[in-house]
């Protein structure tokens, strides 16, 4: 296994997104990962189709660079060898609500206790703490209570759902990763670990940051279609003729000159550039009815020999055949456990000293358990009293 984080070895308790693409950016970068899944509780990811054999292609995806282990942490033979593991693996990722970790003598001043460089990440909705740590969320939760929600939409419809988990990977994912990469970097120094603390919902309000700086500095908050950014000027999506749609970013006065003067109408400049709201919605007219008048891939040719700032919408399938992202090799084979090959999106992070490898797509529930207990020293007898009590699958 290679990679900068090669030497890392992280058990993963956690299920769905957040956590499980986390430990698949670290798995990526080369980070050993061991999931440790319920046999009675599988990960609900499993089953979200479409299926590619018998495996779903979303869990082969973020839970490729793993290994997987099946064990019922009810009963005390699992948690032995959760014991036995932490004897090699010094990170813990887990997204379990606050207490649960604690119940089965796996939270962090427990394990901590013999373990003192143990790095332990849990990921949760609401955090440790708070009047809110117990509570059931989403996505769209957190992100309502952060107030993201109340600026990002349209005066005309209300706040709208993105088309990816917000808080869930930019908050909980990304956080997750940097929180974990940067105890590394102090347990190098100090020989000590910690707890880390990932509230969705705190990251999603920090994700605020220069509309929630202007807020804290005595601005008004932030409304729907109010901002530069959110549909307060021209600043936005277009409908073309047929129905498709084309992204408008010409803030700065260079771009934003290319544009009026694609459009045919060079004296539209300095309406641009007056942010007055009647001067933008004006001009916001103006532009609906002239990218109406063209075709998408007739927009598309005329600004694709410009450096406006205007780029067209792309559906996922036109994204995967677009010349960038091919040459970029942002899509990727991976090797199933029935012998397939799955398709997938590549990582994004690049490296000059390294390349990332694709061992395998996710495994099946239990893959690895054998394999792993057997290095930890248990034997074919012990194994198979463990697989009739139900600890292991």
């Amino acid at each position: 296994m290679s990679g900068p984080l090669s030497g890392l070895k992280i058990l993963d308790f956690s299920t769905l997104l957040p956590g499980p693409y986390a430990t698949q950016l670290l798995a990526d970068m080369g980070a050993e990962v061991l999931r440790i899944e319920s046999p009675t509780r599988p990960d609900l990811l499993r089953f979200a189709p479409p299926m590619v054999g018998d495996i779903s292609a979303g869990h082969g995806s973020i839970n490729r660079n793993k290994q997987c282990i099946a064990l019922d942490l009810k009963q005390a033979a699992s948690i032995e060898i959760v014991q036995k593991l932490l004897q090699e693996y010094d990170i813990v990722l887990e997204q379990f609500r606050p207490g649960v970790m604690q119940r089965l003598g796996l939270d962090y001043p427990t394990l901590s206790a013999d373990k003192p460089e143990l790095i332990y990440c849990s990921i949760t909705g609401y955090g440790q703490t708070g009047p809110l740590k117990d509570r059931a969320g989403h996505d769209i939760n957190y992100l309502a209570l952060a107030g993201l929600a109340s600026y990002s939409g349209r005066k005309e419809t209300g706040p709208i759902l993105s088309g990816t988990q917000i808080a869930d990977i930019a908050g909980g994912t990304h956080h997750a990763v940097m929180g974990i990469l940067a105890a590394v970097i102090e347990r190098s120094r100090t020989g000590k670990g910690q707890h880390i603390d990932i509230s969705m919902s705190d990251a999603a309000l920090a994700l605020s940051t220069t509309a929630g700086a202007a807020h804290l500095a005595g601005d008004k908050a932030p409304e729907l279609s109010g901002t530069m950014l959110n549909g307060g000027i021209f600043y936005d999506f277009y409908e073309t003729e047929d129905g498709r749609h084309l992204s408008v970013g010409s803030l700065e006065p260079q771009f934003c000159k290319q544009l009026c003067e694609a459009m045919g109408q060079p004296e539209w400049f300095e309406r641009a550039m007056n942010y007055s709201p009647d001067v933008q919605a004006e001009l916001k007219r103006d532009l609906i009815v002239a990218f109406k008048q063209k075709s998408f891939a007739e927009w598309s040719d005329i600004f694709a020999r410009l450096d406006a700032c205007v780029e067209p919408v792309l559906s996922l399938d036109e994204t995967e055949q677009h010349p960038h992202f091919q040459e970029r090799g942002m899509y990727v084979e991976v090797d199933t456990a029935d012998g397939q090959r799955l398709r997938q999106v590549a990582s994004p992070i690049r490296f000059s000293a390294s390349q990332t490898e694709y061992r395998n797509a996710g495994l099946p529930i239990g893959a690895n358990t054998d394999e792993v207990l057997e290095k930890l020293g248990y034997d074919t007898e012990h194994l198979t009293q463990l697989r009739a009590s139900g600890a292991i699958a």
